[in-house]
């Protein structure tokens, strides 16, 4: 299966962007601010090591669910 240079660069771009939007969300939610959720617009909820085995960012809901490990 052959992808041609255009289809490359634009998934390459769409791949980039993607990761700086959740980067920002992630800072912003560390930060304390308040983020809702793209799908259910619920608050979005840092939880950390000490609150239990599951770290992450995440909605009520569970659609926005964005595991992170602790170092």
């Amino acid at each position: 299966m052959n992808i041609d240079l255009k289809q490359f660069a634009n998934l390459q771009k769409a791949s980039k962007d993607s990761f700086f939007e959740q980067k920002k969300l992630l800072k912003q939610v560390m930060l304390g601010k308040t983020v809702l959720c793209s799908q259910c617009q619920q608050a979005l909820t840092l939880y950390t090591p000490e609150q239990g085995e599951l770290t992450g960012i995440r909605c009520a809901k569970g659609c926005t669910d964005i595991a992170l490990d602790f170092a």
